[in-house]
């Protein structure tokens, strides 16, 4: 199982980047992913999860109308559209698996697989 995230960078505040997670390993349809992020100092919080049963999507409140995730899943991907982008949005944001997650706030303790991980700043 490997989960590659992408897509991080340096970002103006109000600014958009949009990241990706590639999945390789198992059958990637029959899975939830969710997006989390942690910044220094801070526990690892959810910020989004799309399910695999009906592709139904749940965000943070610190993230709603702001984020996007959604699946592509004959690529083996999923991908987090982050738009308005504020400084408090820094953090490494992570990718993870799990096929028997009940979809909703995404938890880190629910999920099985993770990625290494992708730094998004967000300075001035």
């Amino acid at each position: 199982v490997q989960l590659v995230e992408s897509g991080g960078g340096l970002v103006q505040p109000g600014g958009s980047l949009r990241l990706s997670c590639a999945a390789s390993g198992f059958t990637f349809d029959y899975y939830t992913i969710g997006w989390f992020r942690q910044a220094p100092g801070k526990e690892r919080e959810g910020v989004s999860c799309i399910s695999s049963s009906d592709g139904s999507t749940f965000y943070a409140d610190s993230v709603k109308g702001r984020f996007t995730i959604s699946r592509d899943n004959p690529k083996n991907t999923v991908y987090l559209q982050m738009n308005n982008l504020k400084p408090e949005d820094t953090a490494v944001y992570y990718c993870a698996a799990d096929r028997w997650v009940v979809p909703g706030t995404p938890l880190p303790y629910e999920y099985d697989y993770w990625g290494q991980g992708t730094q998004v700043t967000v300075s001035s």
